[in-house]
This record gives C-alpha cells, structure tokens and sequence, in this order.
C-alpha cells in the first residue's frame, strides 16, 4: 500500500524527490503519513481535497480487500 500511495504522490507533485511515505502499522488499521514539500502541499490536496478524497477512496477500497482500515495522514516536511 505505501508504494502505491508514493506512485500516486510523485506522479502529481513538482519535487517527487522530496515525497516520503511511512506506514505505521496496528492489527487492524494502518496509518500511512506522506509527507511533500511545503510547495506541494496545494497538489496533493487538490481543488476542494479532491486529490485527497480520491487517495482516501483508493486506500479504502483496497482496504475492504485486505480487511483492513487505511488512514492517510498529509504532513508538511519543513
């Protein structure tokens, strides 16, 4: 899960040198932090969270498939 989330991440952003996903992982959810540069940030998050919606509904769905809960969590790297 964490590599598609970084193939989704750096296929939007200007700097994908700059994208870093960790995952955190707990028995039955999983949090997944991506971190982008702080000029990345509005592409990610896209017109009205769009783009983060649509990673949100990615991560779900796959996740019904695995029986487990993905959260995905935007960090802003400094």
């Amino acid at each position: 899960m964490k590599e598609l989330i970084e193939l989704i991440a750096k296929s939007l952003v200007d700097n994908p040198d700059k994208v870093q996903v960790s995952q955190l992982d707990g028995e039955q959810s999983s949090i997944i932090e991506l971190k982008v540069a702080p000029e990345d940030v509005g592409k990610i998050i896209g017109k009205q969270g769009s783009h983060a919606q649509a990673i949100r509904v990615i991560l779900g769905a796959a996740g019904m498939k695995l029986k487990k809960r993905y959260i995905l969590e935007l960090i802003e790297k400094e």
